[in-house]
């Protein structure tokens, strides 16, 4: 790719949205028919039907479409400064590349303009296939199916680094700061005591931000060298169970490419781990899912043990410092993220207390 190509080495953390995520209530306002209608009309749908917004995902708004030709899918992109049109077209040509080459990856449909970005009354869109499935939780998979989700992972970074520009390996990556974590847990949890009506969040959220600068403590010797990474390449971004559509015991579409950035390939092998197979009550990972995975990733992508244990610390250390759920609650009045908070820092927790088991499970 030239044009629009993807080029920016993106060092912003993969846990939790981007530091310039939307502010306040800035999810864009549902997008009225008559817009889609008139979105609609740029490319060669036929006629609208009907509109049905599709409920998951925290930032951009989603619709299934249905037109005299068939279903589609419908992206409103957030307004902020990440969607911009120079990003969003060199992530539609790197999707559209990974499709060529016969991965799981929807494609953006050309409009009649040429393009696969429609601008209209100050908002950005793009249509898609439809594409039948559901969402699976990791346990619902079986070990063998873990094994091909770690291969088709790999495969996916393999591809990105075929048709994405070339990267230049970082010498150092910096890590977080634990006196600047300890810092805001302090803030934070000043807010959840003032915050009225007291509620049981809040009372959660004292509980778990003391007990996190307690951790951050005991464990601040850890922090990772800079040094200390593995090889870096083109990632998905935000690989987890609501980006993934299964079909037939096999993934039909990976979805949702916003975040496609460099970062070192086996972090985001094991972010993703810890989002597909963790209880959804106590965040706790199932560790037996988690070796098949990760022997699935190792063996498709060529990583050995050691990068992937330089991936499992330094994931763990940025969880061990990242607050970003109650900084959407008490800074931005946020509670999109909410109900992903209990079973997230319960995570942290055990963790800590199961770093060796995780380790293994990653590396054997």
């Amino acid at each position: 790719m030239t044009d629009g190509q993807l080029t920016l080495v993106d060092a912003a953390p993969l846990d939790g949205p981007d530091a310039d995520a939307p502010p306040v209530g800035t999810l864009s306002p549902p997008v009225p028919r008559q817009v889609i209608a008139r979105v609609l009309r740029g490319y060669r749908t036929g006629p609208l039907l009907a509109a049905e917004p599709v409920a998951e995902g925290l930032l951009n708004r989603g619709y299934r479409v249905t037109c005299s030709t068939g279903r589609y899918f419908l992206k409103c992109y957030v307004e902020q400064a990440t969607a911009t049109l120079a990003a969003i077209t060199a992530q539609h040509r790197a999707t559209a590349a990974l499709a060529d080459r016969g991965l799981p990856v929807p494609p953006p449909l050309t409009g009649r303009d040429g393009r696969t970005v429609t601008d209209h009354e100050g908002r950005r869109f793009a249509l898609y296939p439809w594409i039948a499935g559901r969402h699976r939780t990791g346990a619902e998979l079986t070990l063998a199916e873990c094994a091909e989700l770690g291969a088709l992972l790999a495969g996916l970074h393999g591809a990105l680094a075929e048709v994405c520009a070339p990267v230049t390996q970082p010498a150092a990556l910096p890590s977080a700061d634990p006196d600047a974590g300890a810092e805001l847990a302090g803030r934070l949890a000043e807010l959840a005591a003032r915050h009225r009506p007291h509620s049981a969040f809040d009372r959660l959220a004292e509980y778990r931000l003391v007990e996190r600068v307690e951790l951050l403590a005991a464990h601040r010797h850890r922090r990772p060298d800079p040094t200390a990474i593995g090889p870096s390449g083109w990632v998905h971004g935000d690989f987890h169970g609501l980006n993934l559509l299964h079909r037939g015991g096999r993934v039909a579409a990976v979805l949702d490419w916003d975040r496609l950035r460099v970062r070192p390939r086996a972090e985001e092998t094991v972010r993703a781990a810890t989002l597909v197979f963790n209880d959804p009550a106590t965040g706790e990972l199932d560790l037996a899912r988690v070796r098949h995975y990760a022997r699935g990733y190792r063996a498709a992508a060529g990583a050995d043990a050691e990068e992937l244990a330089l991936a499992v610390h330094r994931v763990w250390w940025e969880r061990l410092n990242d607050f970003w759920m109650l900084q959407w609650h008490y800074q931005r009045d946020d509670p999109r993220a909410d109900p992903l908070f209990p079973a997230a820092a319960a995570q942290t927790v055990w963790w800590c207390q199961e770093y060796e088991q995780v380790l293994d499970a990653f590396v054997n």
